[in-house]
């Protein structure tokens, strides 16, 4: 093996490990990235379908909950 080619091995060997340090220095961000997109899709999830159907139920319950103190109170 000559000077260039072993030169050449040892800059492939230096590629990978620099790519690889790359990838473990970001885990951390990619996980956070993953956790606030997970966050923002449950957010946008709750907003549109609980929060509307609990607002409906509650309504319904006091609307029910009112009628039926009307009655008790007519006699």
């Amino acid at each position: 093996m000559n000077y260039r080619e072993e030169f050449l091995y040892l800059a492939k060997i230096e590629i990978i490990v620099f790519v690889m340090f790359e990838f473990d220095q970001y885990l951390g961000f990619l996980a956070f990235l993953t956790i606030l997109t997970i966050g923002f899709w449950l957010m946008i999830f709750l907003v549109t379908f609980v929060v509307p159907y609990w607002i409906y139920g509650a309504t319904i319950e006091n609307f029910k909950l009112k009628a039926e103190a009307k009655r008790k109170a007519r006699g």
